[in-house]
């Protein structure tokens, strides 16, 4: 009989009524049952053809055609076509391969974390994951609100809203941002339908931008001439344009997001009748497919306008309140393809704008419950879907205040998230190809890492806000984190307990008279270490002779885990003395786990015996906290009050 702590949905009436039975429906694993767009399929789902899941990353990579361009001009100017260009050979020679890689490595949505969690263990581990949970939550925290942001941007800037928007950007943003937490609140389905959609019309309508724009430089030949001309007066060297390009990159980093939503959302792709769990062949072929497409076309947007807004908007129109800062490709919209059009492009940006923070809440709904529940450090309605969204859209609406709703000013916090997440990409791929023993990949993938470890260096040094906000996420999901794992200490954290057959007879065979176990801590195991122990039990506790007596000893193999299996062995050493051992991630929830096991297969309640430990109460308390020991006997009384509230019913424990 399996023990475990699995939180189940709530009772159709609970006590707190129907808003509390309303908010905690569903109450689940999450990372298993998320009903957003980056869910796992259920049971049977035959998943979307690798196209149209392209779209549902699409609307978080493609949408940012809506502010890149004008954020290039502000950081490059005149070379923002060239600095460009250098953001295209970074994305399809280092960004690409490394996720087509992380997409072998991880073929069931985890990404890069995942690829790094299993390099490390103990606490050092868990505390690396949740710095870089916290700059995913920095990554899509952002692209929520910069998307919102820019949306409310179009909104106010189309010219039949101007006179009566202006000036509410932070209020159209927080609308925007409401309405994207009522939709999920609601629940969220569908969500790939309505991605072809609205990539396809955005995607086709910024084409019609482009070929317009690049008309337009094409029959007024003194267009390139005049750029050409005041680039070389500003930079008259071609190499120090190339080295100035390389120094502005990192500002452009923003044109590398969607990398990691692609493998994010690989569990929908279909791949072939033939895919197992194990062996997804078709499934990891048809996401390198999404990949590499994506990122090829949006490397053709990306220089064609870079190219056409750079020649075609002055310089002045992309600074702060200008007309064209935050929507350059809706300015060229408006003015050569008139106000009907642009109103149709505004309209498709602030959908797709709007959608791409769907998509980025979707990823944290279905990251965050991925691994925290896991590590005990979330509390048990961050399972459920509603609370958290509750939770993210107001920390999204205090992001829009602190920065006032502006693109610009969020650029850099966007940019830190995604390069911390690829340049981790870049790293576990590497370490995987050194240890696949493929020294041309680890070379490669070495290569590309530095390159990232260099575009987040001079993000950070260059616009400091971004590692300022990424580690104001850090800092909160670390103490979130402690003090859930402290108050959930003394929960079960046993997800199975298995007894082998030598371990079944000793139960069998004691259930005839009282079952009592001798809890010990295992040293030297030889015959005077057990007669010595059993003398002082027996002498303690004034036990019978005729009394049967069996050892149980747990091995902590790492206590910063905090749900584990535990599988009990039977032994006879030294051909009396019968022991019990479990591996467990702590001594006293796994003692406990085997007591109410024990006490569900046979009917009885069994007796197990400690002795004191000696030392300081709140030292041994944080022995237990940190490495799962400590003093184990009123830590396990207290995981079996927890767990079994009828005193009728719980297992005795004894201390001598």
């Amino acid at each position: 009989m399996a023990t475990s702590t699995d939180v189940e949905t709530p009772p159709e009436n609970p006590s707190g009524g129907r808003l509390r039975s309303w908010m905690l429906e569903g109450l689940a694993d999450m990372a298993k049952r998320q009903p957003g767009p980056h869910a796992q399929p259920s049971e049977g789902h035959q998943g979307k053809r690798w196209w149209r899941v392209m779209c549902l990353t699409g609307v978080d990579y493609f949408s940012t055609l809506g502010y890149q361009p004008g954020i290039a001009a502000l950081a490059a100017g005149l070379l923002s076509p060239i600095a460009t260009l250098v953001l295209v050979a970074v994305t399809l020679a280092g960004a690409l391969p490394v996720y087509r890689r992380v997409a072998k490595e991880s073929p069931h949505g985890e990404g890069s974390i995942a690829m790094l969690e299993r390099l490390l263990s103990f606490w050092q581990g868990k505390l690396f994951v949740l710095t870089l949970l916290g700059f995913a939550a920095t990554d899509f925290l952002i692209t929520i609100t910069l998307s919102a942001a820019d949306a409310s941007t179009h909104l106010v800037e189309n010219p039949h809203f101007t006179s009566l928007l202006h000036g509410h950007e932070v209020a159209i943003t927080m609308g925007l941002v409401a309405l994207l937490g009522a939709v999920f609140l609601k629940g969220f389905t569908e969500a790939i339908g309505v991605a072809v959609a609205l990539v396809g019309a955005y995607l086709a309508l910024n084409a019609v931008v482009v070929i317009v724009g690049l008309w337009h430089v094409a029959t007024a030949a003194h267009v390139v001439t005049d750029w050409s001309q005041a680039l070389t007066a500003q930079h008259s060297n071609p190499l120090v344009m190339v080295g100035l390009a390389l120094v502005v990159f990192p500002k452009l980093a923003l044109g590398l997001s969607g990398f990691e939503t692609g493998v994010a959302v690989m569990p929908h792709v279909q791949g072939d009748p033939g895919d197992t769990e194990a062996r997804p062949t078709g499934r990891i072929r048809d996401t390198r497919k999404l990949l590499t497409t994506a990122a090829v076309i949006m490397s053709g947007f990306l220089i064609c306008t870079s190219f056409i807004t750079t020649l075609l908007i002055p310089q002045d129109a992309f600074k702060a309140g200008g007309p064209a800062n935050g929507r350059a490709l809706a300015y060229l919209a408006h003015q050569y393809l008139g106000s009907v059009f642009g109103t149709v492009y505004d309209a498709a940006t602030i959908g797709i704008l709007w959608f791409a923070g769907a998509s980025a809440l979707a990823g944290l709904l279905n990251l965050m419950p991925r691994y925290l529940p896991r590590y005990g450090m979330a509390p048990h309605w961050a399972r459920a879907v509603r609370p958290m969204v509750l939770v993210f859209t107001l920390i999204a609406f205090l992001v829009t205040w602190i920065f006032g709703a502006d693109v610009d000013a969020q650029g850099g916090a966007y940019a830190t998230g995604v390069l911390v997440l690829m340049t981790s990409a870049a790293v576990a791929v590497t370490i995987a190809a050194r240890r696949a023993r493929q020294r041309g990949w680890t070379i490669a993938f070495g290569t590309i890492s530095v390159v990232f470890v260099y575009t987040t260096a001079v993000n950070v040094v260059e616009r400091p806000d971004g590692v300022k906000i990424g580690a104001c996420f850090i800092a909160g999901i670390i103490a979130v984190s402690l003090l859930s794992r402290l108050a959930r200490a003394f929960e079960l954290r046993v997800t199975d307990m298995e007894l082998d057959d030598l371990a079944e007879r000793f139960v069998r065979d004691t259930a005839t008279r009282r079952i009592r176990f001798i809890a010990n801590e295992p040293d030297n195991r030889d015959p005077a270490e057990y007669r010595d122990k059993t003398q002082q039990i027996r002498a303690d506790n004034d036990i019978p002779a005729e009394e049967d007596l069996v050892f149980v000893e747990v091995t902590v193999r790492d206590p910063s885990d905090f749900e584990s299996a535990v599988r009990v062995r039977g032994e006879v050493l030294h051909g009396r003395y019968r022991v019990l051992t479990l591996d467990g991630s702590s001594i006293p929830n796994s003692l406990a786990a085997l007591l109410l096991h024990v006490r569900d297969e046979t009917g009885c309640r069994p007796h197990i015996y400690f002795e004191w430990t000696e030392g300081s109460p709140f030292a041994q308390f944080l022995r237990f906290f940190l490495f799962g020991q400590g003093e184990v006997a009123p830590v396990t009384r207290e995981v079996l009050r927890e767990a079994e509230p009828d005193r009728a019913r719980r297992p005795h424990v004894h201390v001598g």
